[in-house]
């Protein structure tokens, strides 16, 4: 009996125990873990569906959409049906392509995460998450994605559904690509990077307006948390956030201007073209002085932005890449540089002024000068004998800088000047904006190149090792073909070799007529001339003038100043004077403005014929009017083009044929 009783003693003890153990652990989970639990429970149980906003508008001035939104069907594929498949999913997917009439290389390029193996460039890849349906065909014919949704058993993981795409209604033929960018899918960074505003399906801007403003743009996705039973079926609905749609870009831009801009400048390529110039790539701006406004700018060649809302395909990513094929995907307003030529002359008058030139004096416009051994020679004009520093600029005289130039770079100590030498050509330069980006709302702006003595030091410091390399071993891929060419390569690689570093008579005196290494973008052209016209304040070229928000308020983008010229205004009004008679009879650009109203809208502006080794000359126009109380300024640059008067200066002509038409 005492040994049952002992072991009846022990087995209540451990009852007692185990009770004591698990009223303390309900307590643990109910008061120490239970909200943790219970939110984990909850995510367990629920899921959120996002809805995505419709992304805002791009417009022109009046409101025009130059970007607006349109549902299209959406075709995509369950990554883990291609995972199972024995073939990775090829078969699948080009059964699919089949059926859509699309090429099977573009949708299954889509398959591929960009930046795994045998991927192509994005945005022909997917960039989205690898745990969501890949959509590998936009815009697809409904009929014939209808016939995939009947034999599920044919097409299996395959989805269709509608989703916004962006639509470019080019009012008045306006396509403005170069200006308005486009958008892709969200990748992995995206999102990331998004806190939470983007997910997956979302798609960003990637060049241009959609990109600087993507964030109004985008809106603010909607979210609805629902709570689902073991089966996956929704039993309640726990909270709802509505989406908010996204905000509308408006802009600056006239589509009808615009579109004259662009016509014109495909009709100048090809009239230089027939008159057998390479004519490779050209550009255009108009830009009002009074406040920097982007009024219409063009680049060439064009692509149609359309190309990616339908999923583009590799072979055609790399066609707009191309440079055989002119690379249109590139932005010749902002993002490529061209030497200046003579249209820097109105920044090379002051230069001269502050480096002591009067401008009642008389100047030498010999046919050629001989500095440092080398003869320059007047490019777009012929000797005139003495003449001022109006009638220089009005016949382009090069030799009149050349001497201006040389004189100052003597002053400053000549070849031996130390690399902070003050040069006052350099100096006025930077004043007007040369060598710094505009600050303009476009992503990939380049800042061009400000070559002064500092520079070239470093830069002859970067390539020394490879020039003293060619001083030995010549340019023989050259030579094959052109012997002279190469052997005056090699003599340049000699002199860069030994002493690159200097900053030669030659380069001050090709710096004076906006040659040498000096480069710069036709929008930094164009915000030389609009200070110009204004009396030398710089402002910031802005393409965007305010953003309008789903309720209609428009929030307005202020003008920016970015500086002043700081060049006199009895300077600056002396060059206007002179410009304006560069478009009149005897005036290097006459020809060009023959039968123009110069009574009642007269206009000034700059030829330039920018020399480069090995390709036929840059053609320059760069313009403002009306002069009495200037409003736009022009610049229309051609690649190739030989000529700044006689290919440059008549598509400027015809652009302000089209402000005046246009009443603007």
């Amino acid at each position: 009996m005492r040994r049952r009783a002992g072991v009846a003693g022990v087995v209540l003890v451990l009852l007692v125990s185990l009770f004591g153990l698990l009223v303390a652990r309900l307590g643990q989970v109910q008061l120490v873990q239970g909200a943790q639990l219970t939110s984990q429970a909850a995510s367990v149980h629920t899921r959120t569906i996002t809805e995505h906003a419709l992304r805002g508008q791009i417009l022109d001035r009046t409101g025009a959409p130059l970007v607006a939104n349109a549902f299209t069907t959406v075709v995509t594929v369950e990554r883990g049906v291609l995972l199972d498949a024995d073939d990775g999913g090829r078969a699948l997917v080009r059964s699919v392509a089949g059926v859509l009439g699309q090429p099977f290389d573009r949708l299954w390029g889509k398959t591929m995460l960009c930046g795994t193996v045998g991927a192509p460039r994005a945005p022909a890849c997917f960039n989205g998450s690898p745990y969501v349906p890949i959509p590998i065909a936009t815009g697809v014919d409904p009929q014939r994605a209808l016939t995939l949704m009947e034999q599920p058993e044919k097409f299996p993981g395959i989805g269709v559904a509608p989703e916004p795409a962006r639509t470019y209604p080019a009012p008045a033929g306006a396509n403005a690509a170069h200006l308005l960018g486009w958008v892709a899918r969200a990748g992995a960074d995206d999102v990331e990077s998004g806190d939470g505003a983007i997910d997956d399906a979302d798609v960003v801007g990637r060049s241009g307006l959609e990109a600087q403003y993507d964030a109004e743009l985008r809106g603010r996705n909607g979210a609805t948390v629902v709570a689902i039973d073991p089966r996956g079926v929704v039993t309640d609905t726990l909270s709802s956030r509505n989406p908010v749609p996204g905000s509308d870009v408006v802009t600056h831009l006239d589509a009808q201007l615009q579109a004259r801009t662009e016509a014109v400048l495909a009709q100048t390529v090809a009239r230089a073209r027939a008159d057998g110039l390479r004519a490779d790539a050209a550009a255009a701006v108009v830009l009002d002085v009074t406040n920097g406004a982007v009024v219409a700018a063009a680049s060439h060649p064009a692509y149609d932005p359309g190309v990616f809302t339908g999923g583009i395909s590799s072979a055609e990513l790399e066609a707009l890449g191309d440079a055989s094929r002119g690379s249109p995907l590139k932005s010749r307003i902002t993002s490529e540089t061209f030497p200046p030529a003579s249209t820097f002359k109105v920044i090379s008058a002051p230069a001269a002024v502050a480096s002591g030139a009067s401008l009642d004096g008389t100047y030498d416009c010999s046919p050629s000068l001989t500095v440092g051994g080398r003869v320059f020679k007047n490019f777009e004009s012929r000797g005139y004998g003495r003449i001022d520093l109006h009638r220089a600029l009005v016949v382009s005289c090069d030799t009149v800088f050349y001497r201006l130039a040389y004189a100052a770079w003597q002053a400053q100590g000549g070849i031996s000047a130390p690399p902070g030498a003050v040069d006052p050509f350099v100096q006025t330069a930077r004043a007007f904006g040369i060598g710094r980006a505009t600050g303009v709302d476009l992503p990939g702006e380049s800042a061009g190149r400000l070559p002064d003595r500092a520079w070239k030091e470093q830069y002859w410091a970067a390539t020394r090792a490879a020039t003293c390399q060619r001083a030995k071993g010549g340019y023989p891929e050259v030579a094959r073909t052109d012997r002279a060419r190469a052997a005056y390569l090699t003599q340049l690689a000699v002199e860069n070799c030994a002493s690159g570093w200097q900053y030669r008579a030659g380069d001050a005196v090709n710096f004076s007529i906006g040659q040498g290494d000096l480069a710069v973008t036709p929008l930094q052209m164009a915000q030389v001339y609009a200070a110009i016209a204004n009396g030398g304040t710089l402002w910031q070229p802005q393409v965007a003038s305010g953003v309008r928000s789903p309720a209609g308020t428009v929030t307005p983008i202020a003008p920016r100043r970015t500086g002043t010229v700081g060049v006199r205004a009895e300077v600056l009004a002396y060059v206007r004077a002179a410009l304006a008679d560069v478009t009149r009879p005897g005036g290097s650009a006459g020809a060009a403005w023959t039968g123009f109203p110069q009574d009642r809208y007269p206009v000034a502006g700059k030829t330039g014929t920018g020399e480069v080794f090995g390709k036929q000359a840059t053609a320059w126009f760069a313009a403002f009017g009306p002069t009495p109380r200037p409003k736009h300024a022009v610049v229309v640059v051609v690649s190739q083009g030989a000529s700044g008067s006689k290919v440059a200066a008549p598509a400027v002509r015809q652009i302000f044929d089209a402000i005046l038409s246009l009443k603007l």
